[in-house]
């Protein structure tokens, strides 16, 4: 018996919608970057991008459990010295909501080429509006 190798040419995408609304960060995340590695597809191959589309709406009322809204850090560095900007959690959540959640998505991906072409197919809207009507994404939920 042979082993089933994924061409390129011959993936199938289908466009999905996660509502962050209550959600935790770290289970949407994961859920999101399963689809996006496309290992919910029998098809899955881990040397080729097989996964989907995911648009993630109402980033902006995501959840963190814990004390992490006052705890949890994010750090930036611009390569100047001195150049190093941190936020907290709860800043992230107030201004920007969309980084915040597409950090954590990005962050379960392969880092490589493989895992930056993974992450051109993540959509994360603060909102409930996005731009992808007309792909008509079927809603998932998390949970």
């Amino acid at each position: 018996m042979e082993t089933f190798m994924q061409k390129k040419e011959n993936i199938e995408r289908k466009w999905y919608l996660i509502d962050a609304e209550g959600e935790t960060l770290g289970r949407l995340a994961t859920k999101a970057a399963t689809i996006l590695r496309g290992k919910h597809k029998v098809t899955y191959t881990p040397h080729v991008d097989t996964g989907d589309y995911v648009i993630v709406v109402n980033a902006s009322k995501i959840k963190l459990t814990g004390k992490k809204l006052e705890d949890k850090m994010y750090y930036n560095h611009s390569g100047f010295p001195g150049g190093l900007r941190e936020r907290t959690a709860k800043e992230m959540v107030e201004n920007y909501p969309e980084e915040m959640v597409e950090r954590a998505i990005k962050g379960m991906l392969p880092h490589g080429r493989l895992g930056r072409a993974m992450g051109k197919k993540l959509f994360v809207y603060a909102g409930s509006e996005h731009e992808q009507m007309a792909q008509k994404p079927e809603k998932i939920s998390v949970r």
